[in-house]
């Protein structure tokens, strides 16, 4: 009789130069039933990335031979795993220049294990979103009577809420998970006027001690990918997506 398996643990590359950080951050993931694998420095890392087989990335930002800037930039090319990028200070500098290179999200060292786990299961859950779906529930084919079209047009750009696709043009638009699941609560209502901290709640997870310049930078580059007159600043409230 053979033995019924469980799912396998969620795999992490943790790249972080400092020994005594990057071992207790190891051991703690650990407790917490993450598979961590580890690299001392950008260019490790990035050889530890391209070997494959990790959900997550969690890059400090100053590391030798390549940076973590650098680092997630070389990533961003090859791939939209979710990328969490820790900065000893917090700087405005750090935080702006990590979520331009693409990252989803940051932490500031020394960050508490709960709230790293925390980052770690919104970037997952997000990583898995299926809009309109519960946790687990199968695909049950065509939405049901009153239900949102599937396909959502807005001039150029289509979304497809049951495939997870975008296109621009007819041109698939490559998004990454935070993006994609951006984009998604623009869509669902469209022309509406929504504010950063709803954004950081319902997109982020955050509650009311969410940093903005997440928003504002994921926002910047999706319009980059999808076109900049999509989305419409309005200055005061927030952003809406225009329907046109």
């Amino acid at each position: 009789m053979s033995e019924t398996r469980g799912p396998d643990p969620v795999s992490i590359l943790l790249v972080e130069d400092d020994a005594t950080i990057r071992r207790a951050v190891q051991l703690a993931l650990e407790r917490y039933g993450y598979r961590v694998a580890v690299a001392g420095d950008g260019l490790d890392g990035l050889e530890a990335f391209r070997a494959g087989g990790h959900d997550l990335l969690i890059l400090d930002v100053m590391l030798p031979q390549l940076d973590g800037i650098g680092l997630c930039r070389r990533i961003r090319e090859e791939s939209l795993v979710p990328v969490l990028m820790m900065s000893a200070r917090g700087d405005a500098l750090d935080v702006v220049a990590g979520l331009e290179a693409g990252a989803d999200d940051y932490v500031v060292k020394p960050v508490d294990t709960a709230v790293l786990v925390a980052r770690i299961r919104t970037l997952l859950r997000r990583a898995t979103f299926v809009p309109g779906r519960s946790p687990g529930e199968a695909d049950a084919g065509a939405p049901p009577d009153g239900a949102p079209p599937a396909v959502l047009t807005f001039g150029d750009l289509t979304v497809d809420t049951r495939g997870m696709a975008v296109h621009r043009a007819g041109r698939p638009v490559p998004l990454t998970p935070t993006e994609l699941r951006l984009l998604l609560e623009f869509a669902g209502s469209p022309g509406a006027v929504l504010d950063r901290r709803r954004l950081l709640r319902d997109v982020w997870d955050y509650g009311w001690e969410g940093d903005t310049r997440v928003v504002d930078l994921c926002v910047l580059r999706l319009r980059k990918k999808i076109g900049a007159e999509r989305i419409e600043t309005v200055r005061g409230f927030g952003y809406k997506l225009v329907r046109g």
